[in-house]
């Protein structure tokens, strides 16, 4: 007599282990097949093809009517069942019941939907089943459609490029700041971002969904940031949960997953699992190959063989046409894990290994997949590469080769790029110099005034003429900002206004960085230039900043911190003294402090007091003093004609000015200013960075001072006749020192490479380009301008500064 074998789900896990329980006794099972979808098996791989027209459903459909009849199976498509009655052992739907023997759940996954204002209008899908597929297609039908992806990953993309393929104008809504998180790292998720987006696929990262906006049908995306995207389709495509609601009902073990055995068997002898549903070992499964592997231990188990579900590495691909991109292993960074990183910046090309005791761990390829089968292989079999260590990225077909050239960046550039700012000069110009004879540095200056101003292209020129002579230029030694690269801190802030390069993936990726991820000496230099080049499209990493200004308070050597309220000008009133104090009193501060800056120092808070320390200030008036930040210190002065009876200015008044104008912004390393009333200089303005003495006539304006570790005194930038043009100024040699500065050079630093008379000519005697300076000083301010500690005085960050802070990000996918 026949087994009784009722399946629940036709999904691609359920009709594998039909496959193979068949194949191997086909006349021992009466089966009956449940399915929600009023349809059998088919290949939910192969959904992105269909969507972008490659493919239709009867070309993806795995099992037939003519299968279903030829094995007996009877069919209840259409019917979702609601019920397991495990102690009767039948199975029911609302159209009656079907009793087993054995039982199968292949409930499979069930879309999450993000549970904000707007979810259920029309127009909102998921991308699940060919039902979301056929409503996705019908929406692209429409001309001029505009179509949101909430969701970079796998799924959310391959739904992109279909809807993009049938002509909808696309964009991608992402949470996380790369692409396909948890199979790429940052770099390969820049070029996967670059690819989509030269195909006209708009994608916003670090892009939170507040609310899906409309009244009967959805009309727009809200992000979190203000950001508004109009749509007349929204795909939310973040993430799948186990479908495990007639399990639980059914009084099943159920974790996140249906939990199972090795032998995917449930804790009901009689009833399996397979699929996206299941738990093993607290792991779930959303690829097919794993899946793929429990239905064979599922058929086996049926039959009465011995078997076993043992989880295996993967690999992932994008099933986008076009996009080659490969990931497998773990990736992530450990302790005593290497990595072997190629660059082909031309080609597009990026490949990373990630190596741990003579083993490969994990390989992410972009643009370059070919090898990717054999370096999967290396990972599950654990194989000892360290024979084959030195030319392992290379492939297994790799027969000897060279080092990467560090001049590749440079050679890529077109011939209309700038190399000098200064005096506009382009790389065809340089090379058309070299072409005319010039084969050294001075040769290119006189010939072309390239780098003959300031001087900050000075290693890019060399770098063109050593890619255009080859050998017959001698390359003079240049230091490079770390060992993640060959180039200066001058050659990448040029590069990175040349080339557009508006991410830190970006610049790694298309200036040829030798590791994935950057260090702890670039990845801070990186951050600056591009918030100081790109402010509005750049959105600062505080992970890429030192511990200080990532707290936003000064670390002391015994782990806690000082706090240091912002006084402007050095001024201050009774009610912030008050606060001052009672903050002293309440988190039992043992010191505080006058500083040589007129400020106040609390000197000893514990970090998890933080947030509500700034909490109290705030409620003051107080804001951050920035003490701890490579910006805007303080500026010192003396109190002027309000009370001096030697004053000649109001010292205290333009002191106020200039600190309220240049708080918050972000510059290589501290600046500090100083107003004194009259050349008695009692606020020290001669050792500043930028340091006013007020005259009878006007205001001295002296830049360059320092009395650190080097004593320096000030060079008089210019003198002028109001307040306003001392401001002015200031404004332009600030924003012109954050454009053209090595990161961590202070003020003095730079000046003596640039000289005085070049600065004199950029912010005194070029009226037009001092605007513009300022112009663009305003326009970061507009943005980066903030309190850090009114943006963290919340209940969020008192939290996370909590001695165990909860640190996990949860995402939907």
């Amino acid at each position: 007599m026949k087994r009784k074998l009722v399946i629940i789900g036709a999904g691609m896990a359920s009709g594998r282990v039909l496959d193979h329980l068949l194949a191997a006794d086909p006349d021992g099972w009466d089966i009956t097949v449940f399915n929600a979808e009023p349809r059998g098996n088919y290949n939910r791989i192969l959904l992105s093809p269909v969507l972008s027209g490659e493919k239709t459903y009867a070309d993806i459909v795995t099992h037939d009517d003519g299968f279903y009849a030829r094995h007996n199976i009877t069919c209840r498509f259409g019917e979702a069942v609601v019920k397991i009655d495990r102690a009767r052992k039948i199975v029911y739907s609302n159209a009656g019941g079907a009793p087993y023997d054995r039982l199968l759940i292949a409930t499979g996954s069930a879309p999450f939907i993000l549970p904000v204002a707007g979810k259920d209008l029309a127009g909102v899908v998921t991308y699940r089943d060919i039902d979301d597929t056929n409503a996705m297609m019908a929406a692209a039908d429409k001309a001029g459609g505009r179509a949101v992806v909430i969701g970079g990953g796998l799924l959310g993309l391959e739904a992109a490029a279909g809807l993009k393929a049938r002509g909808m104008e696309v964009t991608v809504i992402h949470l996380m700041g790369h692409l396909m998180e948890r199979q790429l790292d940052p770099a390969a998720g820049y070029l996967l971002q670059k690819d989509l987006e030269a195909r006209g696929i708009a994608v916003h990262c670090k892009g939170a969904t507040k609310a899906i906006l409309g009244k009967d049908h959805v009309e727009a995306v809200l992000l979190e940031d203000g950001t508004v995207y109009p749509a007349d389709m929204v795909c939310m495509a973040v993430g799948i949960r186990p479908e495990t609601r007639l399990a639980t009902d059914a009084a099943l073990d159920v974790a996140r997953g249906i939990t199972v055995t090795d032998q995917m068997v449930t804790s009901d002898p009689d009833i399996l699992a397979v699929g996206e549903c299941v738990e093993h070992d607290g792991q779930l499964f959303g690829l097919v190959a794993p899946l793929y592997d429990q239905a064979r231990v599922v058929a086996a188990t049926l039959l009465g063989q011995d078997a076993a579900f043992a989880p295996v590495q993967t690999a992932t691909k994008l099933k986008v046409t076009g996009v080659d991109l490969f990931s497998a292993g773990d990736f992530a960074d450990g302790a005593g894990r290497e990595d072997v990183v190629y660059r082909d910046p031309a080609r597009g090309v990026y490949k990373r290994l990630v190596i741990e005791d003579d083993c490969l761990m994990g390989a992410v390829m972009y643009g370059d997949t070919a090898d990717g089968s054999w370096f999967f292989g290396l990972i599950k079999d654990g194989t000892d590469i360290s024979d084959m260590r030195d030319t392992l990225i290379f492939g297994p077909a790799y027969q000897g080769g060279t080092g990467a050239d560090p001049l590749a960046a440079v050679a890529a550039l077109p011939p209309e790029a700038e190399i000098c700012g200064c005096n506009g000069i382009c790389k065809g110009t340089i090379v058309s110099a070299i072409e005319g004879g010039a084969t050294t540095l001075a040769d290119i200056k006189a010939h072309t005034k390239a780098s003959a101003s300031c001087g900050t292209c000075s290693g890019l020129v060399e770098q063109v003429l050593a890619s255009t002579l080859g050998d017959a230029f001698q390359m003079p030694a240049a230091q490079p900002i770390c060992g993640c690269t060959d180039l200066t801190h001058e050659d990448v802030r040029r590069l990175i206004k040349a080339r557009a390069l508006k991410s830190m993936p970006a610049v790694m990726q298309e200036l040829g960085w030798k590791t994935s991820c950057g260090c702890h000496v670039c990845r801070p230099a990186l951050n600056f230039y591009l918030l100081a080049d790109w402010p509005e499209d750049y959105t600062d990493d505080a992970q890429s900043r030192f511990v200080n200004e990532r707290n936003h308070a000064n670390i002391q050597k015994d782990g806690t911190y000082s706090v240091v309220p912002r006084m402007w000008g050095g001024m201050t009133n009774p009610r912030e003294l008050r606060a001052i104090a009672d903050a002293a009193d309440k988190y039992a501060i043992p010191a505080v402090k006058v500083t040589g800056g007129q400020r106040i120092d609390l000197l000893g808070v514990r970090k998890e007091d933080l947030p509500h320390i700034w909490a109290d200030l705030n409620e003051a008036g107080l804001v951050s003093g920035h003490a701890y930040s490579k910006g805007l210190r303080t500026v010192k002065t003396c109190v002027g004609t309000d009370f001096c009876r030697f004053g000649t200015q109001d010292s205290t008044g333009l002191g106020i000015k200039l600190e309220q104008r240049l708080w918050g912004s972000w510059t290589p390393h501290k600046v500090k200013l100083a107003v004194s009333g009259c050349p008695r200089n009692c606020a020290e303005a001669t050792c500043k960075d930028v340091g006013i003495i007020s005259v009878e006539s006007g205001y001295e304006i002296g830049v360059g001072g320092a009395a650190g570790m080097d004593l320096k005194e000030v060079e008089r930038l210019a003198k002028v006749t109001s307040e306003q043009e001392a401001i002015d100024l200031t404004v332009a040699f600030i924003q012109l020192y954050r454009e053209h500065a090595k990161y961590l050079d202070r003020p003095y630093k730079w000046l003596a490479k640039v000289g005085l008379e070049w600065v004199q000519a950029q912010v005194v005697e070029d009226t037009a380009n001092r605007a513009a300076l300022i112009a663009r000083f305003d326009l970061s301010q507009s943005i980066y301008q903030r309190d850090p500690w009114a943006d963290r005085a919340t209940p969020q960050a008192q939290a996370d500064f909590a001695p165990l802070a909860d640190l996990t990000q949860e995402a939907a996918q």
